[in-house]
């Protein structure tokens, strides 16, 4: 299943407080990305926040691999999850006029 993480804020969390562990959440984050899990990673332009999408069976295995970053395990950041489904309208393109 791919699902959405949106980076979200943590009320009253200093900018100075993420330095520390950057390096060790890039690292966890290149290693999610070779197992397969994070597909996708990517900071938006209009707010300074992370979105990644992820490959795992459920939004429950997402939690769990996403609570494995540094910076969620600190409580820096947290995450809205999305799971999503394919768009399934491409099948009216060829599916027998009635």
């Amino acid at each position: 299943m791919k699902i959405l993480a949106l980076e979200m804020d943590v009320p009253g969390v200093p900018d100075t407080a993420f330095e520390p562990h950057l390096r060790a959440e890039a690292l966890r984050a290149w290693e999610l990305h070779q197992a397969g899990v994070v597909r996708e990673l990517y900071f938006r332009t209009d707010w300074p926040g992370a979105v990644l999408v992820l490959e795992c069976e459920d939004v429950q295995a997402a939690k769990e691999a996403l609570a494995t970053l540094p910076l969620v395990g600190q409580r820096l950041i947290q995450f809205d999850l999305i799971p999503l489904r394919a768009y399934p309208g491409f099948a009216r393109l060829f599916a027998p006029a009635q």
